[in-house]
């Protein structure tokens, strides 16, 4: 009982002191997390018409669960989900009879500086992948053992890491690389498992191929991404201690500290002290092909600080369709992370068997204790909302006033200052990209332009770029048949009146003025993608199938369990 209770009191642990600001009420809004009280579904979610499919399935699926629950609890289960899975999976996953070395795995996972950046910069649903991780490359090794139902369950992991284009990149080639082999029913695991897995990816995949916007990117991007040095070590010590996020105001204070690099020497020494303790509890086909995907994922995110990878990346963003996925490379890093804190773990227990032989059983559990408190001690301020920089506010109440008239009057907004990220001082001045598109039921055009300090990297959205010659050229929105102009008086100084010629003032209130154009006409309705609809059909398809199935063999381990081994599943 203790074996099992420990690891789930750990996780628990991590979920009430990280998210200790969420017992307030509100909405944490940051960079790219925004969550609103009912997200309407649309086709702009399901299929974006001119932009890339960023955030496909993502908002759909939020909008779908919000029938279910409003948006504030929403946030909650999913931040509760990513800690506590994270935590619990990699515990689970180490190789080990010790409750002690779970503990170091689950800290050493899920309280990590890449959990804290991606954190900080809102992507939860690339952490949504990160906390699923462990559970598939279990699902992975009960394929290859020939568990009953491990299948299923690698599945389930991969449908829930395709709520983004990058989680369900992630999981496709994990899967790859774990499944393809010899062993008992390789062919038939592997066959089904990678054509399940295409399908469920292929919502974003087919949504990108389908859209109207160019799927290169701007290859500027290349540097603004790159992995970045966070103290004197540089951005390969970042990158190794599974920091180096692109962004500054992402990335916790304490990760400045000249103490941080040679604690990552020490966790790295750790580690490679576990490696063959590791070797010898898992198959040596798993330990291999998890050693790759560790050293190939810390390659491509290190690719735009490497000799000659800048170079390759700026071609490949600017010729190959799609290939802007990786620009950002760092958020690749997450086999490399789950590597790392399992073979921590067993270097951790490896070196308290030895110091107990040599001094007693106290020292062995005080080193055990001490390594799993390092995370904790080197990254003290991913505590408390991070330092308490995820704070839930209200939304002011012009947003539901906006909201309704849109949706009243259907037609496309337009939001201004036309910028991706706005600032807003009843959000304690965080930077979030712009809410409207999820706030309001109806498409909405914002400038997909990102500005990374002192460099502009374009966006993709044919619209948005000529919207931004409108306003370049000094001429009146109301030249673009846009129905709606929201104006966020509360993100920057009014527009130029020119802007705004010819709009007719629906709303002011004290942070938003609403305007309609009198002169506006309904456009054809525009004919969405057949093959987006069939790729979503396919996947749902796909995951109502494997649910079923995981349904199916939930159900056969409740009425088996009494008969389990206390340990099953427990071990690699």
């Amino acid at each position: 009982m203790r074996e099992r209770l420990v690891p789930h009191a750990v996780a628990a642990s991590v979920v009430a002191v990280v998210l200790a600001p969420l017992a307030r009420p509100g909405y944490v809004l940051r960079y790219d997390m925004v969550f609103v009280p009912r997200q309407t579904l649309s086709w702009e979610l399901i299929a974006p018409a001119t932009a890339l499919p960023r955030a496909v399935p993502q908002d759909a699926v939020v909008a779908l669960a919000g029938h279910l629950a409003p948006g504030w609890l929403l946030q909650r289960l999913v931040l509760v989900a990513i800690l506590y899975l994270a935590a619990l999976g990699a515990a689970r996953l180490v190789p080990t009879e010790r409750v002690a070395v779970r503990a170091v795995a689950a800290l050493g996972y899920a309280w990590t500086p890449f959990l804290a950046e991606r954190l900080l910069i809102g992507q939860w649903g690339l952490l949504v992948a990160y906390a699923v991780l462990p559970w598939l490359l279990r699902a992975a090794i009960g394929v290859r053992t020939g568990e009953r139902y491990a299948l299923h369950r690698l599945l389930l992991c991969v449908a829930a890491s395709a709520i983004t284009p990058t989680g369900g990149l992630l999981a496709l080639v994990v899967s790859a690389v774990l499944l393809v082999g010899r062993y008992p029913g390789a062919i038939r695991a592997a066959s089904t498992g990678l054509g399940v897995a295409v399908l469920l990816n292929a919502p974003w995949l087919v949504a990108g191929v389908a859209g109207a916007g160019d799927a290169r990117s701007d290859p500027a991007g290349v540097a603004a991404f790159a992995a970045r040095g966070e103290n004197w070590a540089g951005p390969w010590a970042a990158l190794a201690g599974t920091g180096g996020i692109w962004s500054a105001d992402a990335t916790p204070a304490s990760r400045a500290s000249w103490l941080v690099p040679l604690a990552t020497v020490l966790v790295l020494a750790v580690a490679g002290y576990g490696v063959p303790l590791l070797r010898r509890r898992w198959a040596t086909p798993i330990v291999a092909r998890l050693g790759v995907l560790a050293v190939g994922s810390w390659l491509v995110a290190a690719l735009g600080v490497l000799p000659g990878g800048a170079a390759l990346l700026r071609w490949a963003v600017a010729e190959v369709p799609g290939a802007g996925l990786v620009r950002d490379g760092q958020k690749l890093l997450v086999p490399y992370v789950l590597a790392l804190a399992l073979a921590v773990a067993l270097g951790a227990e490896r070196a308290a068997g030895h110091l107990t032989a040599r001094f007693d059983a106290a020292t062995g559990r005080v080193f055990l204790v001490g390594t799993a408190l390092l995370p904790v001690a080197v990254l003290p301020d991913l505590a408390f909302g991070a330092a308490g920089r995820l704070r839930p506010v209200s939304w002011p109440a012009d947003w539901t006033t906006v909201s309704r008239l849109v949706s009243e009057r259907p037609g496309e907004v337009v939001s201004l200052p036309f910028q991706q990220y706005q600032i807003y001082a009843w959000n304690d001045g965080q930077v979030v990209i712009d809410p409207a598109p999820r706030y309001l039921g109806v498409p909405v055009l914002i400038d997909d332009t990102l500005r990374v300090g002192p460099t502009s990297v374009a966006g993709e959205d044919v619209r948005a770029a000529r919207l931004r010659e409108v306003l370049a050229a000094g001429q009146p929105v109301a030249s673009t048949n846009l129905r709606w102009v929201l104006v966020q008086r509360a993100a920057g100084p009014p527009p130029d009146p020119v802007t705004l010629d010819g709009l007719r003032q629906r709303y002011a209130g004290t942070e938003i003025t609403l305007y309609e154009n009198p002169m506006w006409t309904a456009p054809p309705e525009p004919a969405r993608p057949g093959p987006v609809g069939l790729a979503h059909l396919l996947a749902a398809t796909a995951l109502l199938a494997v649910g079923l199935s995981g349904t199916a063999q939930w159900c056969y381990r409740v009425v088996t369990s009494r008969h389990a081994s206390p340990a099953e599943g427990e071990g690699g």
